[in-house]
């Protein structure tokens, strides 16, 4: 199959979308992101790598951040974890503190914001003041790039306006669904949202999820297969916030959205991919983005379905 051409194409058809959707505003440094970005990778369980765009130019990774803290929460706590975190879809928006209240502190998925700090704060709990570290350092070794760090100005930015997330935490630590201190816990959060990489290097660091739970390049597990399974169920039903189920529909691969304008996306035994454009559309996931996985899977058959 001729990636190189299929990118082009998508490339050129995305073009009419980009005078749609808006930067992320409710945290100041994300509207300093360029509106004409696009960026899209292809990495094959092979090593075969497609590229387009500024797939070089580095992003805050925001929400994609929850499937590796996921992944090393469940890899620790296994099936206790679902104890304190669901694995349903919210069907609500990802910082909805109503859901929240009438399921008595007990977030629906990990991948909606109540959830990802849960599995912030059980990694606090494993990593105590070093949960951060971590958390970066399992980055770095799934994506096989050492050159990976966190942006002050971003993070200080979550921080200064996070008044939801924060609500969120508050809420939970009244139902004793927060185990560690406030502080601690929100700012590790903040951190991991913090992050910037490339859609290259994510690409890569999605492949042990591609190869049920096994680095193709390595051979190590970092999950077993029945973990993986999950992550990947997971990302299908809720990795899109309450617009999960039309992902599924348009894109039908397995798959979870940032803030920052990034998505990933996997398709089983085949391959990872990452695409980047900073404009979102009404449920905070990257419009065109969402465009171009969605030229993919309709261009290649590379749909689970």
């Amino acid at each position: 199959m001729d990636f190189n051409t299929i990118l082009q194409e998508i490339q050129e058809e995305i073009q009419k979308y980009f005078t749609k959707g808006k930067l992320a505003n409710y945290i100041p440094m994300l509207t300093q992101a360029n509106e004409s970005d696009f960026a899209m990778s292809i990495i094959t369980l092979d090593n075969e790598e497609h590229h387009i765009g500024c797939s070089d130019k580095k992003f805050s990774i925001q929400s994609i951040s929850k499937v590796f803290t996921f992944t090393l929460a469940l890899e620790y706590y296994s099936k206790e974890l679902y104890k304190r975190v669901g694995h349903e879809p919210s069907g609500n928006p990802f910082n909805s503190l109503v859901q929240l209240e009438y399921e008595s502190g007990t977030p629906r998925n990990p991948f909606i914001n109540a959830g990802a700090i849960v599995t912030t704060d059980c990694l606090t709990s494993i990593y105590k003041n070093n949960a951060f570290d971590e958390i970066l350092a399992f980055m770095k070794k799934v994506s096989h790039e050492e050159n990976i760090t966190y942006d002050e100005d971003i993070f200080i930015s979550e921080l200064g306006h996070g008044f939801h997330n924060f609500a969120l935490i508050n809420l939970m630590k009244s139902y004793q669904n927060i185990k560690n201190p406030i502080d601690d816990v929100i700012q590790t959060y903040f951190k991991q949202c913090s992050i910037m990489m490339n859609t290259k290097q994510l690409a890569h660091s999605m492949l042990f999820l591609a190869n049920h739970g096994k680095d193709p390049f390595t051979k190590e597990q970092i999950i077993n297969e029945s973990k993986a399974k999950r992550i990947n169920s997971l990302m299908l039903t809720c990795g899109h916030y309450d617009a999960s189920g039309d992902f599924a529909y348009r894109v039908g691969l397995p798959g979870k959205s940032g803030v920052g304008g990034g998505i990933v996306a996997v398709v089983p035994k085949k391959m990872a991919i990452c695409v980047y454009s900073p404009k979102l559309n009404v449920h905070g996931n990257s419009l065109i983005g969402t465009k171009a996985l969605e030229l993919f899977t309709t261009k290649t058959g590379l749909s689970i379905f």
